[in-house]
């Protein structure tokens, strides 16, 4: 029986689809602030944010495929069953209604419409209405999930790449200072690919790369392919294409910070630095313009977000709560804590995401490699152990410095400072987690042994 095979047109939709969610708010805003800061070292800047901001997940989506994975419950499970359950969820909660999905509504409103609440009532009120708005549409459309493609590859997608094409032609194309004479913020003076590297954390897309897998393999289903290893090879070609567009972008809005350099100090974060920018060459339409494109940017990637999450614990827990059930529930508490505050949001956000980032690259580049080691699950074991043991110091380095005096953690950050090589650049697990790879292999290579001693 001859496979489906699916059409340039069918792989661009479904490229479009993941592009849409994957790229939010944060994707515009983070890009732009590292520009301000990498100044004339713009290039190991975006080499290092690159690589985690676009490598990292469509290495996840790759993951999920070519292991014939039907979500990340079934890859984590490779190292085992519980901590499949334990993985899958901190992740799906971390990206979803914990951090994600609030950060999409805050930033909404605090970069694009904060001001034009402003003197009709209080922040806080208008924050409330906002989002209230905000997560009725994202619901909508989280309740039907077969119109995925239709809501954020042909209608979404199309309205936010317009908008930001006309922001960034409008800024790009005016005259501004040549980068060489923009000299780079203190911490970008050396190591800026490093910098950069865990810059690109903030994006969350490496954890939704292995959320997103699902939701692009059930796509690729719907649309007639049902061999494993088409699919995983469609899955590949549709994140690639995907990559080169956000890669794209990354290098056009890290541009577009440097440059504001000429014209503006360092801002304290990206959506102000956006905002200044867009007013300063197109006044009131620039503002109004930024205010759109970021409205569209959280709205496909909320909804991307609030249905994976939704699928996934319907999977996991199939007689618990239905696929619309988990999609209220998801939605709601992410308005709630949406309402807490974007600043607050990050301040907790980023120590998590120092935490769970290591686990998360390991494991996807476990599943790629696995052929290599017959996905041995010694080596799985051995690696993922050594890597949480060790990010569990890089969560400790970035929480707040009340939280860390509360605790006494100053004599844990000490010693991992001089234990863990790189441990300054935010790489401290890199080492750990090459060692247990090592463990791991010599463990597998001895059970190989004892099998063929006792045939």
């Amino acid at each position: 029986m001859k496979q489906k095979t699916l059409s340039f047109k069918q792989y661009i939709l479904i490229a479009g689809t993941l592009f849409g969610m994957f790229f939010g708010a944060g994707n515009l805003i983070f890009p732009v602030h590292l520009g301000q800061l990498a100044g004339n070292n713009m290039f190991y800047a975006v080499v290092g944010f690159i690589l985690t901001a676009v490598g990292l997940p469509i290495l996840g989506v790759a993951a999920i495929g070519n292991t014939h994975s039907d979500g990340l419950q079934a890859l984590a499970s490779k190292v085992g069953k519980k901590y499949s359950y334990f993985f899958t969820a901190l992740l799906y909660l971390t990206i979803g209604p914990f951090f994600a999905i609030p950060r999409c509504a805050t930033t909404s409103f605090s970069t694009g419409f904060a001001q034009i609440f402003s003197g009709v009532c209080s922040e806080k009120e208008a924050l409330f209405f906002f989002s209230l708005i905000f997560f009725a549409i994202v619901l909508f459309v989280s309740l039907y999930p077969g119109n995925i493609t239709l809501w954020i590859g042909k209608i979404i997608n199309p309205i936010f790449l317009f908008l930001l094409t006309i922001l960034l032609l409008t800024s790009l194309l005016r005259s501004g200072a040549p980068i060489s004479s923009i000299p780079p913020y203190i911490s970008y003076q050396n190591n800026a690919f490093f910098h950069a590297f865990t810059e690109g954390y903030g994006t969350m897309d490496a954890i939704a790369g292995l959320a997103f897998g699902i939701v692009v393999i059930d796509i690729i289903r719907q649309m007639g392919v049902n061999d494993d290893d088409k699919i995983a090879k469609d899955v590949l070609k549709s994140g690639i294409l995907a990559g080169i567009l956000m890669s794209l972008i990354y290098i056009l809005t890290i541009l577009l910070g440097v440059r504001s350099r000429a014209l503006f100090p360092i801002s304290e974060n990206g959506g102000i630095a956006l905002a200044q920018i867009s007013s300063h060459y197109l006044g009131t339409f620039g503002s109004l313009v930024l205010a759109l494109t970021i409205l569209f940017a959280t709205l496909k990637t909320s909804i991307g977000l609030v249905t994976s999450c939704a699928e996934t614990f319907h999977r996991m827990f199939p007689n618990f709560l239905s696929y619309r059930v988990w999609a209220i529930v998801f939605t709601m508490f992410s308005f709630v804590v949406s309402n807490i505050g974007l600043s607050a949001i990050i301040q907790y956000a980023i120590p998590v995401l120092m935490l769970i980032y290591p686990p998360c690259i390991t494991l996807i580049l476990l599943a790629l490699c696995g052929k290599m080691f017959n996905h041995n699950k010694k080596v799985y074991i051995t690696v993922t152990i050594f890597t949480w043991a060790a990010s569990i110091f890089d969560l400790f380095k970035t929480l707040p410095s009340s939280v860390q005096s509360l605790f006494h953690l100053e004599s844990a950050i000490a010693f991992a400072e001089k234990a863990f090589p790189l441990y300054n650049l935010n790489l401290g697990w890199l080492f750990p987690s090459i060692a247990g790879f090592i463990i791991g292999m010599i463990f597998s290579e001895h059970t190989k042994k004892e099998i063929l001693n006792t045939k």
